[in-house]
């Protein structure tokens, strides 16, 4: 393991598979989503989710990648299936606790057009349609999400979110997946 951490606060559809597949070509291992089979020489961590291992990570020792530590990077956290709703981008204590825990973590925040996020996340399976509008999501409770007005609300303000946080912040990178010049940034 290379010892750096990055943490990509983006949401489904921005380009999170992306940006894992970039990193693994760096040379970083990755986590996005799920803990997949030969990810992980931990047996009891093969299937699970990653926005699971860090909450049980957080509450258990306060440490949310403690439970992560064969990974470099994390590019997609949240979960939005199997009845479960995690969505550790969005939870400034567990954010604060990886960078109290780990000095020098770089977050990043994989933005795209949020229309065109919107409209990407109303046509993938049954995510904007059917779980965001179901699920209580931070920003998004129960009933909310179903059209494109108020879920495209929801992404705006997850964006202000992390700028507001991360304002002053030199480890935070924001960038645009369509910009040309992304992988020099990163």
């Amino acid at each position: 393991m290379s010892g750096l951490k990055i943490i990509n606060l983006g949401l489904p559809k921005s380009g999170t598979t992306t940006l894992g597949v970039a990193l693994k070509k760096a040379g970083l291992r990755v986590a996005d989503w799920r803990i997949r089979p030969g990810q992980s020489a931990q047996d009891q961590h093969k299937g699970e989710f990653v926005g699971d291992l860090l909450y049980q990570g957080y509450y258990a020792s306060g440490d949310p990648l403690s439970l992560l530590t064969e990974f470099d990077a994390v590019t997609e956290m949240s979960v939005a299936s199997h009845g479960m709703s995690y969505w550790p981008q969005m939870h400034w204590g567990l954010l604060a606790a990886i960078r109290e825990h780990h000095p020098g973590t770089k977050f990043v925040l994989s933005h795209r057009d949020p229309e065109a996020l919107v409209k990407s996340m109303q046509g993938w399976s049954n995510l904007g349609k059917s779980r965001l509008p179901k699920q209580n999501i931070p920003g998004l409770p129960a009933g909310f999400g179903a059209t494109t007005a108020e879920l495209r609300r929801w992404v705006d303000g997850h964006y202000a979110f992390c700028r507001q946080g991360f304002r002053v912040d030199p480890d935070f990178l924001e960038y645009d997946i369509a910009d040309g010049d992304v992988a020099p940034r990163l």
